[in-house]
């Protein structure tokens, strides 16, 4: 019987590693650019605004700037705090951009470009990509969401395609 038990546990615990895993996957991974301190706490880090930069990974010349709010104290330092869901994003052409056909068509319209854990579990901060196509504009959206309710807060950056010189 405790075999099956242990058993029955490792496959949690391997089937939850490949959810995480996979929901990282296709995701840039950001870059720290700096921080600054909200709140001091007496024990561990103080709150902060951190700003981060990704870059788009399926669109060279696509940048984007997150900043986000990230708890401090002794739960934060541990990773259990759980960050609010404030955050803003502005996004810029840094190169020349060439849209692969699958975004000019629309078939990527609200892929995750971005994702990042806010929580311990379930909840997380994500950025998804639109292609105005009337307007020849990359629309980025940056919101919170859990597994259960997420939140209205959302913060969006818009990059014009234009001729790079």
């Amino acid at each position: 019987m405790m075999r099956f038990q242990n058993k029955k546990r490792m496959t949690g615990y391997f089937v939850l590693t490949m959810v995480l895993l996979l929901s990282i996957a296709g995701s840039a991974v950001a870059e720290q650019i700096g921080s600054v301190s909200t709140k001091f706490k007496l024990l561990g880090a103080n709150d902060k605004i951190v700003i981060e930069a990704f870059d788009d990974p399926e669109i060279p010349g696509a940048t984007c700037y997150l900043s986000r709010a990230k708890t401090g104290g002794v739960s934060g330092v541990v990773g259990v705090a759980e960050d609010t869901s404030d955050a803003s994003i502005a996004c810029r052409q840094i190169g020349p951009i060439t849209l692969p056909e699958k975004v000019k068509n629309g078939h990527e319209d609200g892929k995750e470009v971005f994702k990042k854990s806010t929580s311990l579990l379930f909840k997380t901060l994500q950025v998804v990509r639109f292609y105005d196509a009337k307007r020849n504009v990359l629309v980025y959206l940056t919101y919170s969401d859990r597994i259960i309710e997420g939140s209205p807060k959302n913060s969006i950056s818009i990059i014009p395609i234009t001729p790079w010189h």
